[in-house]
């Protein structure tokens, strides 16, 4: 008689109180009548004005905006706060639903961020979890992590590295990192006869740097669990049967179809970019996801490197359209200026963004869906409070009238035209101040300060003698924004009104060809 093994118990209890705890509070699937409806959609975002005033602004480039449309898929707005929820709760709902997890075990798994944090709610429905965390974590995402009740065992070593990666690394080494890991462990309530009986194993786990597999060795160790998130293929299905469809109904809802778009992804894992790419390749019949890394010697949180991807296994050349690899030192400027304008996006969001902004720039497309992982909250703690980046070098209409006591000057400037009596009364109005702050540049002079960077005596004399800011007002906002960033390099605050006048046609009801006929004149 053939004895079949005896099917894995499944604890109900914790299935009930994940499903209505948990998944019920993030984007997932709901099949009625053989419909599907997305619920806890993250929001899809148009960036393409921001991102095209973002290049004008920090990088000096003119993209124009004909045809251009970029989206930006915001999962940091998501419960839990990154792209990696998604595949934590698929995973953790297969794992109680199949037996594997049950109420009273302890999940094991290697982060280096955010993952983690979506695990930790874990501990709300009583799954004891511990992070195998690097010391090199910064400080924000540790805190991010140290929120919850779950528990971190630091190690002494990159948890970046592919599995397996073949390092030269002193055993001795290895040796002293076990007995760290091992007197946590035990602080932890865990028993150390179990550590001992596999110490060997996890000592050439450590000294490879293996710390993927060893979360996985852990978990057997103490009869735990290990989503496995860089084996797991869940990882990919959660992102091929959610997110991919869930941003192509939001385009489709717009009139506008994912087929039309390339996807730009910062590579962690590997699962997202798999997971539309696979969803983009079986229902549209093309390649379009763009993966980004950061240069060799960047850290980037959660993000690799292109040489520590190759030993992924999500990690596939045949599924994308393209992979690059850019530099996050200017990226970090995107990350300012999103930020500052109230987006919530973070490191690797401010990677793919500029990956985007340079593909506009090179003309490699038009028409994208920018992923934007998770937040800014983690990163405040070493990019330094957004606060006290420089003042941004445009303004809005409104922004300026409601802080028009922050200018001691307004100054019109523009190398061809001036403002007639009319204009500077509808500027005055507009700003709501004293027509006797507005200051009208010489044509001459801003044609030189534009072709030598040089300030006229003129100009220099009608800034504020106070120091306050100066607020500079032209035609479309062109010319203005080129004297700001003059400015700028030379020490002086100025803010271009965005848009000029033109920006005035709304306030003033008037059509921008009776603006332009009211308030200018040709001044040769």
């Amino acid at each position: 008689m053939i004895e079949t093994a005896a099917k894995p118990e499944i604890d109900e209890a914790l299935l009930e109180r994940f499903l209505s705890e948990i998944k019920s509070k993030v984007p997932h699937v709901v099949e009625r009548d053989g419909s599907k409806t997305f619920v806890n959609q993250t929001p899809l975002e148009d960036l393409t004005s921001p991102l095209i005033e973002c290049a004008r602004v920090e990088y000096g480039l003119e993209i124009p905006a004909k045809n251009i449309k970029i989206f930006g898929k915001f999962d940091s707005k998501i419960n839990g706060g990154s792209v990696k929820v998604r595949p934590a709760v698929e995973i953790i709902e297969e794992a109680i639903a199949s037996g594997k997890l049950r109420t009273g075990q302890t999940v094991f798994e290697a982060t280096s961020g955010n993952f983690g944090i979506a695990l930790g709610t874990l501990e709300e429905i009583g799954i004891n979890v511990i992070f195998l965390v690097s010391r090199k974590l910064q400080s924000g995402v540790l805190d991010e992590l140290n929120k919850s009740s779950a528990k971190t065992v630091n190690l002494d070593i990159d948890i970046c590295p592919a599995p397996g990666l073949a390092l030269d690394q002193n055993l001795v080494i290895a040796k002293a990192t076990a007995i760290n890991v091992r007197e946590q462990l035990v602080d932890l309530g865990l028993d150390a006869a179990l550590f001992d009986g596999s110490r060997a194993e996890i000592e050439g786990l450590l000294a490879r740097q293996d710390v993927i597999n060893l979360a996985k060795l852990l978990a057997k160790v103490y009869g735990g669990f290990c989503p496995e998130q860089y084996d797991n293929e869940l990882n990919v299905k959660s992102h091929e049967k959610v997110t991919a469809p869930e941003i192509d109904q939001q385009l489709g809802e717009i009139g506008l179809s994912l087929a039309d778009f390339k996807i730009i992804s910062a590579f962690g894992t590997g699962g997202t970019s798999a997971g539309i790419s696979k969803y983009l390749q079986t229902k549209h019949g093309k390649k379009a996801v763009h993966i980004v890394f950061p240069l060799s010697n960047q850290d980037v949180a959660g993000i690799r490197t292109k040489d520590k991807a190759s030993g992924l296994r999500f990690y596939d050349p045949a599924l994308y359209a393209g992979q690059h690899e850019v530099d996050f030192e200017p990226a970090r400027r995107v990350l300012r200026f999103f930020v500052g304008k109230g987006y919530d996006i973070g490191e690797s969001s401010a990677l793919a963004l500029y990956a985007c902004l340079q593909m506009l720039n090179y003309g490699v497309g038009d028409k994208f869906v920018v992923m934007l992982a998770d937040g800014i909250d983690k990163y405040r703690s070493t990019l330094g409070t957004v606060a006290q980046a420089p003042p941004p070098l445009e303004v809005t209409l409104p922004q300026a009238s409601s802080n028009v006591a922050d200018y001691g000057e307004v100054l019109w400037t523009h190398g061809m035209f001036v403002p007639k009596e009319d204009g500077i009364k509808l500027v005055a109005s507009s700003l709501g101040c004293d027509e006797s702050k507005i200051k009208v540049a010489r044509v001459s002079d801003v044609q030189a300060l534009i072709s030598t960077e040089k300030i006229p005596d003129n100009i220099r004399n009608a800034l504020p003698k106070d120091n306050r800011k100066v607020l500079l007002v032209c035609m479309a906002g062109g010319t203005s924004l080129r004297v700001a960033q003059i400015f700028a390099a030379k020490g002086i605050q100025g803010q271009s009104l965005t848009g000029g006048i033109m920006s005035l046609s709304e306030s003033s009801k008037k059509q921008p060809s009776d603006l332009v006929r009211m308030a200018t004149e040709y001044a040769p």
